[in-house]
């Protein structure tokens, strides 16, 4: 029900009107096919406003004027028209507690007329002077965009240093004229908000025959004005051209300063660009046009002005009659904005009771008159701003909203009895009990806010007191009944317990008070209420007794140490104990973790220590992290172990050249805690590599080659830059190890070949490291065969014979034994209609000496070869044999006759 009273309150309050959309300017296109102008204007107040409009300061009237209608607060315009309807617009809201104006909002028409159609004159010119050729744009509004087309649609004048269209004057300068220009030349103008495009007459351009122009200096043709004022925000555009044989140069500078950072050169330098221009950009610009035969300048004065721009702005305000009212708004602006007020739409001028000076507003003891809305209007040339308020005169007899009013009190306490009734003008008040007028003692005083203040109250002091508010309006009374009880006293136990991490405990609050008042119960954890619901798998609220509740805390956190409150409150008194929770368990974090001093095996490191949590530091524990590792590795550590007393140690035991983070973690009695943060990223110190290659092997490879390979040292053991291996080998039984470097740190393999040794030649092998800080260990020493090679012989005695009309067998003899021996063979086939690359290839599992060919087609002739593989290659082929699938055609070696 509060709720609904609360509503219906607000939605009958009544006030005065308030824009939500004042009128924005608006450019409308006449060649539009909608004829309609629409000012968009909205505003609330209750009662509801009603809306006027205003053109050029005189109001619109749609009775005697047709094409004017409103719909809410927008003004439609039918068939509107430049010459009737420019001007500057602005919606008057009004309603019965005051009227508003909207700031203007600008009413533009766009429109692009049609060129003369009169022909223009031939210009004619000797080649190298300079020229200019007119556009004289049509009638047009707003700005149009400036293009020139040469000779025929759609071939444009192409800008450049030595060519220039002004989108100022829309004229193009030709600097120096050369033979290419002559031609014809159309002045093509755009409407920037219709998009419609008009083309001028042609105008010739020839050359005279009388000789060619000699140089000249620059003449600037077209430049910006003397004096240029922009707006603060926009993007200016400075232009500058000059005519000269030769072409002029254009430079730009800042007299006094330099050109922005953010400025822009457009067009060949002809347009300096200056985007979301600043009060600071203003200053004289300086243009030079040079050339060989020598150069002139032009300056002008670049001015930012900015619109105004509210500092301070007025609110509403309530009063009663007979006070002062003071407004004072303030704006910013370039120039410095004038001050003006409305009241209800129309000037306020100072006289009698009301004084104004610039923004601000002052009226001496206001009457109902004065009520009304008010607008303060800071403008300058360039735009002005509006802020709005109401100031509403109360005036009202003396309400008291609750009467009476049930103070209960505590005995020896002081209570206050207010007295606020609503009232305009402020209402006389006075106080009594039992038809008698109180008067003020050491006990009992009267307030400046005009409430009854009662120290130490007693018993005594129970009874009703009525105070009296009259204004010239009226009069109220309202009772105030006092009660006055005994403190309550409230126990909280334990008022000071240590618990360990995970167990429990329970806090018991008992209040005494006065039995004929409720009391309630709330607990606080640190000053804040406790959320049960929230926190309930911690914290459990328990009713015990009327007059008592415990506070279950279970499995307990390091988080839940603190102070816990218990607040009882009756009608007549509040009171809240505390009692601490101290939370034994495993240490905090410890603090920034500082690498001192690094080495290539050692980390010198110092933190700061974190909380014990009430139960001292045994010891700390050194951790490391690198790209090598599996996350968070302990690390050695001298002294060993690090106790709890210590805030530095030693990290050993590292490997040198490898990046590493440490932290440290911190031990107690209760447990482990939480690592510190990491420690920056240090590198140890380079270091001679200290692990040899491991698993050096080799063999296979081709005939005369030595191959040894061996798995890499992972770059955790490289220990520095610069790391290779030292491969180390020689004959058994002789005397000299050859040695070969290799830089690659990722190489597994090294091939010598030396056409000297024989296959399979026994060789003692060993690999070793190296890096810029010098040769780390080699390998244990392992003999390693030199290649045998790939089969060096073909198979002999190639033999086949039919098994059926589509299957063969072809067996073989094998090489002779020696290097080289074959792994296995490969039958080659093919049609002796078709080429060999065309045919087919079988290949054995192992070393068999025979094979069935399959699939064969009849009354076809094919060729054979046979020859061996291994891992290193393969062998030659055998002789070729020709074969015929038939059962009773025979096999013929390749030197037999043919069939």
């Amino acid at each position: 029900s509060h709720l609904i009273i609360c509503l219906l309150t607000f939605e009958t309050e009544e006030f005065g009107p308030v824009f939500i959309h004042e009128p924005d300017d608006v450019i409308f296109s006449l060649n539009s096919d909608e004829k309609k102008v629409m000012l968009h204007c909205e505003a609330r107040g209750n009662p509801p406003p009603t809306y006027s409009w205003y053109v050029n300061g005189t109001e619109v009237d749609s009775k005697t004027d047709y094409r004017y209608s409103f719909i809410d607060g927008d003004l439609i315009i039918e068939n509107a028209s430049e010459t009737i309807d420019y001007g500057r617009y602005q919606c008057q809201a009004e309603n019965s507690y005051g009227t508003i104006l909207s700031r203007d909002a600008l009413l533009q028409f766009a429109y692009l007329g049609a060129f003369s159609t009169r022909a223009r004159g031939e210009v004619s010119v000797r080649e190298g002077q300079g020229v200019v050729l007119m556009c004289t744009p049509p009638p047009h509004s707003p700005e149009i965009i400036y293009s020139w087309v040469f000779n025929e649609f759609p071939s444009f004048v192409a800008e450049d240093s030595r060519r220039f269209i002004s989108q100022v004057t829309g004229n193009l300068y030709i600097s120096k004229v050369q033979p290419s220009d002559v031609g014809s030349y159309i002045c093509l103008v755009k409407n920037s908000v219709t998009n419609l495009r008009v083309l001028s007459p042609p105008t010739p351009l020839t050359l005279k025959t009388d000789g060619v122009m000699g140089e000249y200096e620059p003449k600037i043709e077209v430049h910006f004005p003397t004096s240029v004022l922009a707006a603060k925000g926009v993007t200016v555009r400075l232009e500058c051209f000059a005519l000269g044989n030769p072409v002029p140069t254009i430079t730009w500078r800042k007299i006094n300063g330099n050109i922005p950072k953010k400025a822009r050169l457009r067009k060949s330098q002809a347009v300096l660009e200056i985007p979301n221009i600043q009060l600071e950009d203003s200053g004289t610009y300086e243009c030079k046009a040079e050339n060989p035969r020598g150069g002139t300048a032009f300056k002008g004065h670049l001015q930012v002005y900015t619109l105004p721009q509210w500092v301070r702005m007025i609110n509403d305000t309530q009063m009663d009659s007979g006070e002062k009212l003071q407004w004072e708004c303030k704006a910013i602006g370039r120039p410095r904005p004038n001050y003006r007020w409305l009241r209800n739409g129309l000037p306020l001028n100072a006289k009698d009771h009301v004084e104004i000076v610039n923004g601000e507003l002052t009226i001496h003891k206001v009457q109902q008159a004065d009520s009304g809305m008010y607008q303060c209007v800071a403008e300058n040339k360039y735009g002005a701003v509006y802020s709005n308020a109401e100031l509403k005169i109360l005036a009202s007899p003396p309400l008291f909203v609750t009467n009476p009013v049930r103070v209960i009190a505590t005995l020896g306490k002081d209570v206050s009895l207010e007295c606020k009734p609503r009232a305009s003008p402020k209402p006389r008040i006075t106080w009594r009990r039992a038809d008698r007028k109180l008067q003020p003692n050491k006990r009992i005083t009267l307030l400046r806010n005009n409430t009854l203040k009662i120290v130490n109250s007693s018993r005594a002091d129970e009874g009703n007191y009525v105070c009296r508010a009259e204004n010239q309006l009226g009069s109220a009374e309202m009772t105030a009944i006092l009660w006055v009880k005994e403190a309550m006293r409230v126990v909280l136990s334990p008022s000071r317990v240590e618990v360990t991490v995970g167990e429990s405990v329970v806090l018991s609050c008992k209040a005494t008070h006065d039995t004929s008042l409720d009391v309630a119960f709330q607990w606080f954890f640190n000053q804040k209420p406790i959320d049960f619901q929230q926190d309930g798998s911690h914290f459990e609220y328990i009713q015990t007794q009327v007059s008592t509740v415990d506070l279950m805390i279970r499995s307990i956190l390091l988080k839940h140490a603190g102070k816990y409150g218990c607040r009882a409150q009756t009608s007549a008194d509040t009171v809240l104990t505390e009692a601490e929770l101290l939370v034994r368990g495993p240490p905090g974090p410890p603090g920034v973790v500082i690498v001192e001093e690094i080495t290539d095996t050692t980390a010198t490191l110092s933190w700061t220590r974190g909380l014990d949590n009430h139960s001292p530091i045994s010891t700390y524990n050194l951790q490391a992290r690198s790209p090598f590792s599996l996350g968070w590795q302990t690390v050695k550590t001298d002294p060993d172990p690090v106790t709890g007393d210590m805030e530095s140690a030693m990290a050993v035991e590292l490997n040198p050249w490898v990046e590493y983070e440490f932290r440290v973690v911190a031990s107690n009695a209760i447990g482990t805690g939480d690592p510190s943060t990491p420690s920056r990223k240090v590198r140890t110190k380079e270091a001679v590599p200290a692990i040899a290659p491991s698993n050096v092997s080799g063999g296979n490879g081709r005939r005369h080659e030595l191959v040894i390979s061996w798995e890499p040292v992972s770059e955790e053991f490289q220990n520095g830059e610069g790391f290779g291996y030292i491969v180390a080998f020689r004959a058994n039984g002789t005397r000299g190890w050859k040695e070969k470097m290799v830089t690659s740190a990722d190489a597994t393999m090294y091939k010598y070949r030396d056409e000297t040794f024989p296959p399979l030649t026994p060789f003692e092998v060993k690999v070793g490291v190296y890096n810029n800080k010098g040769d780390g260990p080699f390998s244990k020493v392992v003999i390693i065969h030199s290649a045998e090679g790939e089969p060096r012989e073909a198979p002999s005695d190639v033999k086949a014979y039919s098994i059926s009309s589509s299957e063969i067998r072809v067996s073989w003899k094998p090489p002779n034994p020696g290097p080289g021996r074959p792994r296995a063979y490969e039958v080659s086939y093919w049609k002796e209609s078709e080429q060999e690359e065309s045919g087919k290839k079988q290949q054995t599992v192992k070393n068999e000496t025979s094979m069935v060919l399959t699939g064969l087609e009849g009354n076809n002739i094919y060729l054979i070869t046979v020859k061996g593989f291994n891992n290193i290659g393969q062998g030659p082929d055998s002789q070729q044999l020709y074969l015929d699938p038939l059962p009773d055609i025979g096999i013929r070696n390749l030197d037999c006759q043919l069939l």
